[in-house]
């Protein structure tokens, strides 16, 4: 597997990143590796950061910070560590902010799959409308990073490998292993290259 930028010139200004091979025919192996790679990336040093056009992936500061979400136009919410108990938060009622709210755990066992779709179209529309969208859990780096990369995946068609190249540049993130082994599965189902 190899890595080739996907994204727009005019957005990113970077030379091309290395070529990077990872072999995800065994996931236990192909887990490590993928973590390897991850730590390559960006280390955290701001509460969101853009890691494709108006795609942003940040942590719950982010989310209720109401003049950064106005200064970046944020249109659309996701919140990946989203709580019955507390609902839709009504900060956003006033903002003309679209949000969906996913329950998830960042723990390994649990199944972040049964999401990916979901989250992959609500983040579609926002950006095919010209919307600008926050991706976000408690710290930004795991659950709200899987859905990120699972969007890049099924709506831009790039791999599991180019996905997290593209956003590690970025950001900081380090999905869970659990969540890890579903992307690698999902990267299976959409490009069959794995035995």
């Amino acid at each position: 597997m190899s890595f080739t930028s996907k994204l727009p010139a005019s957005w990113n200004d970077q030379p091309p990143a290395r070529k990077v091979e990872i072999d995800l025919s065994s996931p236990g192996l192909a887990v490590v590796e993928l973590e390897r790679l991850l730590f390559t990336g960006k280390a955290i040093i701001s509460h969101a950061d853009e890691v494709w056009p108006r795609l942003f992936i940040g942590d719950q500061q982010s989310a209720e910070n109401k003049a950064d979400l106005t200064k970046h136009r944020i249109s659309h919410i996701l919140n990946a560590a989203h709580s019955k108990h507390r609902g839709e938060p009504s900060i956003y009622q006033s903002m003309r902010i679209t949000y969906m709210g996913i329950e998830a755990r960042d723990a390994c066992d649990f199944d972040m799959s049964v999401n990916f779709r979901a989250a992959a179209d609500f983040i579609h529309m926002a950006l095919s409308r010209g919307g600008k969208v926050l991706v976000h859990c408690h710290v930004g780096v795991s659950r709200s990073a899987t859905l990120v990369l699972a969007y890049l995946m099924l709506r831009q068609s790039l791999t599991l490998v180019e996905a997290i190249c593209a956003v590690k540049e970025n950001r900081g993130v380090i999905p869970n292993r659990g969540f890890l082994r579903q992307l690698i599965q999902l990267d299976r189902e959409l490009f069959g290259k794995h035995p």
